[in-house]
């Protein structure tokens, strides 16, 4: 089987969970992520080690990280936001990659980590330093990359020189994220060309939410900007507690939909994704979810020509 086109990040067992309202059972989650991996998901970004006080949807990741399936090919990743929570990390010793977070906007940063970008930046080269030592790869998130919700725009140099900084911490991947959904396809194209040449393209993700209703137009922006990594939510869960008035992720069955209707390969089975879906709609959660494609049967493969 030939590798696919593009890699899926699937962040709902994490950066969906997190803000639902509800803390669902260990084994419920664990049952999500066995779907995820029947459906094709490769990555996948199981929880984070985050103290409970501040996200108590994911207070159980210890004992969740130690029960994940061994399964070929799959690889996870858990947010870790400081030395404390990469100790966690390493103590476990389940996970394959730790992801570090910081906003590209001062106010946004202060919000979410309660310090300045600076400040927060060498507390992440400390978490680096010690993965690089461990032969841990480290993701590394700049939110707000497209827009604050306290400051509006961001300057695409303001990106540039936080991504090309956190390379130099040791960062092996850069998730570009529109954390509050307001980006566009033209800002997208523009952020990644300027990119280009501090962050190899082949490291650069792209994590889109969907408040303005552009998530998808801006994946495929990305796309043919060049990048290869795109992160979603199925259901088109999440949200950022510190983002007022911000929608969830990018559906993942939506993205795959859409690379499936261009030929793109993903590697993910999209009915075994909407079975997950509707299963978490149905049985979990009881709500609807953010899917454009829920309820929606899609049959066979995409044709070629219409």
């Amino acid at each position: 089987m030939s590798p696919p086109d593009v890699a899926i990040h699937e962040v709902g067992p994490r950066d969906g969970l997190q803000n639902e309202p509800e803390i669902l059972p260990t084994e419920v989650k664990l049952e999500l992520i066995e779907r995820l991996i029947r459906a094709g998901l490769r990555r996948i970004e199981a929880t984070s080690f985050v103290s409970p006080e501040w996200i108590p949807q994911l207070a159980d990741g210890d004992e969740l990280a130690t029960r994940l399936p061994a399964a070929p090919g799959v690889r996870y990743t858990a947010l870790v936001p400081n030395r404390r929570g990469y100790d966690r990390f390493r103590r476990i010793g389940r996970i394959h990659t730790a992801a570090v977070f910081i906003s590209a906007s001062e106010t946004h940063n202060r919000r979410n980590v309660n310090r300045p970008v600076d400040e927060h930046l060498e507390r992440l080269g400390e978490v680096a330093e010690r993965a690089r030592v461990d032969g841990v790869p480290v993701r590394a998130y700049v939110a707000t990359a497209f827009g604050c919700p306290y400051e509006g725009s961001v300057a695409t140099a303001a990106v540039v020189r936080l991504a090309s900084r956190l390379v130099d911490l040791g960062a092996d991947e850069i998730s570009l994220a529109d954390t509050i959904g307001v980006g566009g396809p033209t800002q997208v194209r523009r952020v990644i060309s300027a990119l280009r040449d501090a962050v190899p393209l082949e490291r650069i993700a792209l994590h889109c939410h969907d408040t303005c209703g552009r998530g998808l137009a801006n994946v495929e922006a990305g796309y043919e900007a060049g990048v290869r990594i795109f992160d979603s939510s199925l259901g088109g869960l999440g949200g950022c507690p510190y983002a007022p008035g911000a929608a969830g992720n990018v559906a993942t069955e939506d993205v795959v939909d859409r690379f499936r209707a261009e030929g793109v390969e993903t590697g993910v089975d999209l009915a075994t994704l909407e079975e997950t879906t509707g299963w978490l709609e149905r049985e979990v959660l009881r709500r609807p979810l953010a899917s454009r494609l829920s309820g929606v049967q899609v049959r066979g493969p995409a044709a070629a020509e219409s």
